[in-house]
């Protein structure tokens, strides 16, 4: 428990239960502002915490290896899927990207709720690998403001901006596979949603498990309560 205070997201249940971990996937076309949703709610909900993706596409301005994603060579990663390193993996616009499964079994086993941003491609992978995953879909206020996003940001060329926008509405129509829908057209109402999301499902009374059997998983897999 933390400090015993309710605002702070952790849950004080009777009889010794504690919430199980689980895998949280926060997915939506590329520009509608994942990752500052995900980094909001990270500073709000500390047993909330990133898995880190790799991928193969170029490091851009400001990044760091293992901060944002771990950049691979597309041989490196190539042999990492062959060995079953990866949860999930995809290729989007000719990278590839792939969620470390070791992660993100330790952390769940640890009762963290183990945060996905990935993009609506890599939600669908998730899902499949992960079916009671709780899945996110954010959605901007129209087409016209995720180009203004995607310009705005500065890190594609205009070439992939317009494929970008190219595919939005083919994933934008994907929202109703999600088991939440979160309009991202402010940014405070937007986080708070997220977070209210985050504690709602960690409150499910199917998610409470004694504290001495947390981490116990005898399949040794994944587990999302």
């Amino acid at each position: 428990m933390r400090d015993g205070n309710p605002a702070s997201g952790e849950s004080t249940t009777p009889f010794g239960l504690v919430p199980a971990g689980f895998l949280l996937v926060v997915s939506g076309p590329s520009g509608v502002g994942k990752g500052t949703l995900v980094d909001r709610l990270l500073a709000a909900r500390r047993e909330c915490v990133l898995s880190i993706s790799d991928t193969t596409r170029p490091r851009r301005p400001g990044e760091t290896d293992g901060v944002q994603y771990g950049f691979l060579s597309r041989e490196e990663f190539e042999r990492r899927r062959a060995a079953g390193w990866f949860l999930e993996w995809a290729e989007v616009h000719g990278h590839l990207y792939g969620t470390p499964a070791g992660f993100v079994e330790h952390e769940i086993r640890a009762g963290r709720v183990v945060v996905l941003e990935v993009d609506v491609q890599g939600g669908a992978s998730v899902r499949r690998a992960q079916p009671q995953a709780v899945s996110v879909f954010l959605c901007p206020p129209s087409l016209e403001a995720l180009r203004h996003r995607l310009l705005a940001r500065h890190t594609d060329p205009p070439d992939v901006v317009e494929r970008r926008l190219e595919d939005a509405p083919r994933e934008l129509a994907q929202y109703q596979e999600y088991d939440y829908l979160i309009l991202n057209d402010d940014r405070d109402q937007a986080t708070a949603r997220l977070v209210a999301i985050v504690d709602t499902e960690r409150a499910r009374v199917r998610r409470l498990v004694a504290a001495d059997l947390r981490a116990q998983d005898p399949q040794g897999g994944v587990r999302t309560a």
